[in-house]
């Protein structure tokens, strides 16, 4: 059992399915936190957002992309702003099927569903394969 358990520890999207979960209860957790301190709801959300994407770069970074993030200057800031980009990109998605099946007639609670499971997909696979894609070398000329 717990060679099973080392090895999953080991697949990088069982860690990105890890990180999303862990900046998920960020986003929620500080949005109800907000919430009961009297924040607004939409500058809760959004603010709790924000946290969850801190976060989710945070544990992204350090445990589940930590081969392939650059080193301190402009490309690691290049891939801060390009996960930020992946986040919203995700929000877009969630808030257009969420969006979409209400106009749609349909309920938005599992539409919502839909567009985590979409979202989710969506920013693993820009993240996996631009965002921390490993940089090879380039050749000097000499």
């Amino acid at each position: 059992m717990i060679t099973v358990f080392n090895r999953l520890r080991d697949i990088r999207f069982v860690r990105y399915l890890l990180a999303s979960v862990g900046a998920l209860a960020v986003d929620l957790g500080s949005f109800l936190a907000l919430l009961s301190i009297g924040v607004m709801a939409a500058g809760a959300s959004a603010l709790s957002y924000g946290l969850g994407i801190l976060a989710h770069w945070l544990m992204s970074s350090r445990a589940v992309f930590h081969d392939s993030v650059a080193e301190r200057g402009i490309e690691r800031t290049r891939q801060k702003a390009m996960f930020v980009v992946s986040a919203l990109l995700g929000l877009a998605l969630t808030t257009a099927i969420v969006g979409g099946a209400v106009f749609a007639g349909f309920d938005p609670r599992p539409a919502k569903l839909v567009a985590v499971a979409a979202s989710f997909m969506l920013t693993w696979t820009l993240r996996s394969k631009i965002v921390f894609r490993e940089r090879r070398a380039t050749p000097r000329a000499e």
